[in-house]
């Protein structure tokens, strides 16, 4: 059962504000209209949110679930992302903690714990877990279906995971609204399944079944919509990523926007990344499949610049446009409509 965030909403996120796990709870301050009230992190207690993450919104930081109470919070959301998905054995005592207070709880993790009995024998009435990553029903394979549709169908792919495809997504989501397209954000992870409700969480569905999970999402929203924006996920380059491809033929994308961190040389610390051109080249071969499908082109270049400075920052973007030739800018950082433009011209 999905559990709508309208609800006052406290972030578990132990050692993640400033961490590299964070990335659930931080995209919900960040995209949320949700009353965040609390975040729990016990190395950040007492700090400011704002001055530590540059998110605009100054919600208190408390070192612990009892801590959070005097905020009233309703719901417990899970705000790390860390490596197989599994939940830290420090965060069980914070989670017992908030069942016990009459909280619900929104679980993005690997680690199912809605039939846990341990934790189900905490919940009284009107009381829900919900865990995101679960496979949907009635699944099928891909057939190149989506390509039927009329709507642009725009991906964002990485050169890395982790490197902020869903939050381009989602810039180029409101950007395409604030230009009056009918515009739909797609998700195909736990934080965007939380931001939006509805998705697929794509690393739950087996294997065979994943294009024909994102064909399915995408053809229940391609005649309503000008404009789809698919949330990418993975790498081509990634040894460990299973995502990409799925994400691609099931889509069957009109245009795809290529994201990569400033500065990034390496994926896991020992595979290289290819010179852009070159990354550029290779997701537009793998779209088309040597002619199977259309020229998918890769129209622009989104680069997270959230560790440098802002000279820094507009440095690396002149540097990557000038490299690849193609319009280039932090979504996030500056505003997302240098690639929504590409994307209406493409």
């Amino acid at each position: 059962m999905r559990l709508p965030l309208d609800r006052r909403i406290a972030i578990l996120l132990h050692d993640q504000i400033k961490g590299t796990h964070g990335k659930t709870g931080l995209s919900l301050l960040r995209y949320s209209e949700a009353p965040i009230v609390a975040v729990i992190d016990r190395t950040c207690a007492g700090q400011s949110l704002p001055e530590l993450t540059r998110i605009k919104r100054d919600v208190p930081i408390v070192a612990s679930v009892a801590a959070a109470l005097q905020y009233q919070p309703e719901v417990l959301v899970i705000g790390i992302a860390p490596k197989g998905g599994i939940l830290p054995d420090d965060y069980w005592h914070d989670i017992k903690d908030a069942l016990m207070s009459g909280m619900s709880l929104v679980n993005g993790l690997h680690t199912p714990l809605a039939n846990m009995p341990d934790l189900k024998g905490l919940l009284k009435p009107g009381q829900l877990i919900w865990d995101v990553r679960k496979e949907p029903p009635n699944l099928g394979v891909a057939t190149a279906l989506a390509r039927t549709l009329p709507c642009r169908r725009v991906l964002t792919v990485g050169t890395d995971m982790a490197v902020g495809k869903m939050s381009t997504s989602i810039q180029l989501h409101w950007a395409s609204r604030l230009r009056n397209l009918r515009s739909k954000f797609l998700p195909t992870g736990q934080t965007g399944l939380m931001l939006e409700g509805d998705g697929v969480p794509l690393d739950a569905v087996r294997v065979d079944f994943a294009a024909g999970a994102v064909e399915q999402m995408v053809m229940r929203f391609g005649e309503n919509y000008d404009i789809l924006h698919i949330e990418g996920q993975g790498s081509l380059l990634h040894p460990g990523s299973t995502a990409t491809l799925p994400l691609i033929r099931g889509s069957q994308p009109t245009q795809m926007i290529l994201v990569h961190r400033a500065g990034q040389t390496h994926v896991m610390d020992n595979v290289p990344i290819p010179p852009l051109p070159e990354v550029i080249k290779l997701y537009e071969i793998v779209a088309s499949a040597g002619g199977a499908f259309a020229s998918v082109p890769v129209v622009g270049v989104a680069l997270n610049t959230g560790h440098l400075d802002e000279s820094a920052a507009k440095e690396a973007i002149a540097q990557v446009q000038s490299e690849t030739g193609l319009p280039c800018t932090d979504p996030i950082r500056f505003d997302a409509g240098l690639l929504l433009n590409a994307i209406v011209r493409g």
